[in-house]
């Protein structure tokens, strides 16, 4: 074994593997390969090469390369600029490092020729190997197509040892499976290897022809129909018969006249209907003006649903909708009795102002259902782009009519109830501010004249009744407040929260889960209890999750106990909601110096706020400590000046101010609400 040990210069080859037999040329530009090549070209012109483990290793060390290579032939080397040279190798024979001995300036390695190995009673299992890997090499051949019928030919004349070496360099492996081949030394095993990657291949390869040969078959069939419809059309104007453009041409018209639009609208349609005739069927042109005739159609420029002017129905139908909100209804039944009785009013701009949960986009939908009007609905969350208003122009590619326009469209009647939902929400950027569009849409001296930049006609927005909701109104721009009438929508009181609760959000639950009301009863006390120790907010929408959450585990107890009915009390809710979230302080019976009661106001509504102070003996510093807020320390700084300013009144010593030390102190109350975020 010794004997066939030989010295090497070696290259470590990055994504290349190079098989005995093969003739390959790769560049070389690393300083110790390049050193190596040298080294090779004055001694015997061979050269080991391996490949490397990881190809993006610029510096590779001993466990970074392969054992196995090739020994090769150095046949050419040619100098490129950039210090680039090109060899072309031939492969002899696969090789084994057996040791390094040196890696500086250069690799050199000790190498052992490496030869199939076959066991005993093999030669008949490496024959019928040897001949399946033909068979399946010759089918791969005419899958790939670019592979010569000499390749076989030339398989014929090579012996046993050489022929997977052979086979696999005309194969397209990656890197890993190439290795692999070249460095199994069990020669049946070797022929297994490369039988199963050229099935695989063959399979992929057959795969794909058929995808070829339908995407050629649907490039053929579309050709095809090119000529064929072509060749139809001087047929159809031979016989006189119309084609499929002149009928959609005649389609439009029949829409146009059909639609009753506005002398203009008209006008306008016919024009581009014009445009349309005179344009081929595949011009890109074209699409833009059927888009923009089918939008001229769809639009309910004079289509007017008839209001609902019976006020007590009215009244009757908010009444039955929801509980309290007197001045909301108040102003609708105003707008209807004027309406009734001048027959010419404009819609108001009603803006809804309120905490998250009162119900102010139901108090919307209930207004359209009460005036027999379609609702439409468009969230200005987050919009902070003028053309989501006004559209885009139609020299845009993708041009599109503005949300106004669009929901117009989607309520098929030109006076809708449209609610403008979250107006506190919107922003802007450099393409504009949506807020100034919306000034000539909530305008009623304006918005009978509203012209998007996509249709570029006027469109009468008079008689929309226009609802608007928002959570607050100092994000709302003024000139924009000033076109709304402000309804404010406060939170709920504990009766009115009760009572809805009872009357609308229990049955509602109910029939949402398909369960009957006779099964799952709440009594007074139950509701009570989670309305004071399970929420804290304005409105009814986390009270509406909780009695949901109690009908659920209530029908889940009814399935496993096999239970008729249950009834929901002050204790069942504790089971099914857990530890009460929230509590209320309680009434000091004794007053107690140095603390006051005062309250608080947040969005999720009403608490009472303990202020504590503490006099001490000091230089007239005041100090100010707990969770304030810059108006809360204005007030405090206020209220001290107030009484450094009154201290004779009261009968306090003038120069209390030098030597006493004040400590205002306010307790942490918002940690409550803070935890109540935490639930929505």
């Amino acid at each position: 074994m010794d004997k066939d040990i030989k010295s090497f210069t070696m290259i470590p080859l990055r994504g290349i593997t190079i098989f005995p037999n093969m003739v390959l040329h790769f560049d070389v530009g690393r300083k110790k390969s390049i050193r190596a090549l040298e080294e090779a070209m004055i001694d015997s012109q061979e050269i080991f090469l391996s490949a490397q483990k990881e190809a993006i290793i610029e510096e590779p060390g001993e466990q970074d390369i392969h054992k196995y290579g090739t020994i090769c032939d150095i046949k050419q080397i040619l100098k490129l600029p950039g210090n680039t040279i090109r060899v072309l190798v031939e492969g002899k024979c696969r090789g084994k490092i057996v040791e390094y001995e040196s890696t500086e300036p250069f690799f050199k390695v000790q190498v052992v020729e490496v030869e199939d190995v076959l066991k005993e009673n093999e030669e008949n299992k490496r024959e019928a190997l040897v001949r399946s890997v033909k068979k399946s090499f010759e089918k791969y051949i005419k899958l790939l197509g670019n592979i010569g019928p000499e390749a076989i030919i030339s398989l014929e004349e090579l012996d046993e040892n050489n022929f997977v070496d052979s086979v696999a360099s005309y194969l397209i492996l990656n890197q890993e499976a190439k290795q692999e081949l070249l460095q199994i030394e069990d020669a049946c095993e070797r022929l297994e290897k490369l039988l199963t990657i050229i099935e695989n291949e063959n399979s992929i390869l057959s795969i794909e022809k058929k995808i070829g040969m339908k995407v050629k078959k649907k490039i053929d069939k579309s050709q095809k129909e090119y000529f064929l419809r072509e060749q139809m059309k001087v047929i159809q104007e031979e016989l006189g018969e119309e084609d499929e453009s002149k009928k959609e041409i005649a389609e439009y018209q029949r829409k146009i006249d059909k639609a009753r639009l506005p002398k203009v609208v008209k006008e306008k349609a016919i024009y581009e209907l014009n445009r349309l005739k005179g344009m081929g069927n595949y011009s890109p042109e074209s699409s833009v003006i059927r888009t923009y005739l089918d939008w001229i159609i769809e639009l309910p420029w004079n289509k007017l649903t008839k209001d609902n002017l019976d006020i007590k129905k009215v009244r009757k139908v908010l009444d039955d909708e929801h509980y309290g909100l007197k001045d909301v209804k108040d102003r609708i039944i105003e707008y209807l009795a004027v309406r009734k009785i001048s027959k010419t009013l404009r819609g108001p701009i009603l803006c809804l102002v309120g905490p998250p949960g009162v119900g102010k986009t139901s108090i919307a939908k209930s207004i359209a259902n009460a005036l027999n009007r379609n609702f439409v609905r468009m969230s200005l969350g987050g919009v902070r782009d003028e053309s989501e208003i006004r559209g885009h122009r139609k020299t845009y590619v993708g041009a599109i009519p503005g949300r106004i326009i669009y929901s117009m469209r989607q309520a098929k009647s030109r006076n809708p109830l449209f609610l403008l939902d979250e107006i506190d929400k919107m922003s802007n950027d450099f393409r504009g501010d949506p807020a100034d569009a919306l000034l000539e849409v909530l305008d009623g001296e304006q918005n009978s004249t509203f012209r998007d930049h996509y249709l570029e006609l006027d469109f009468d927005l008079s008689k929309v009744l226009f609802v608007t909701t928002a959570n607050r109104l100092d994000t709302i721009p003024l000139p924009l407040l000033d076109r709304m009438e402000i309804i404010e929508v406060s939170g709920y009181t504990y009766e009115e929260k009760l009572n809805i609760a009872k009357k609308y959000l229990v049955p509602k639950k109910l029939k949402e889960h398909n369960i009957d009301s006779d099964k799952i009863k709440f009594s007074d006390n139950s509701l009570k209890h989670i309305i004071n120790y399970y929420t804290r907010e304005s409105g009814v929408r986390d009270l509406e999750r909780k009695i949901s959450s109690v009908i659920r585990k209530s029908i889940t107890e009814i399935l496993e106990k096999d239970k008729k009915s249950i009834l929901i009390s002050v204790n069942q809710v504790r089971k099914y909601l857990g530890a009460e979230i929230y509590n209320y302080d309680i009434i000091d019976k004794t007053d107690k110096v140095g603390i006051v009661t005062g309250l608080a106001w947040t969005a999720y509504g009403g608490d009472t706020l303990p202020v504590e102070v503490s006099v001490m003996n000091g230089n007239g510093k005041l100090e100010l400590t707990g969770q304030l807020g810059e108006v809360m320390q204005e007030s405090a700084r206020a209220g001290y000046s107030y009484v450094r300013a009154h201290a004779h009144e009261y009968k306090i010593d003038d120069e209390f101010y030098k030597n006493k030390d004040i400590h205002i102190h306010v307790r942490d109350f918002a940690s409550k609400f803070q935890l109540k975020i935490c639930f929505y």
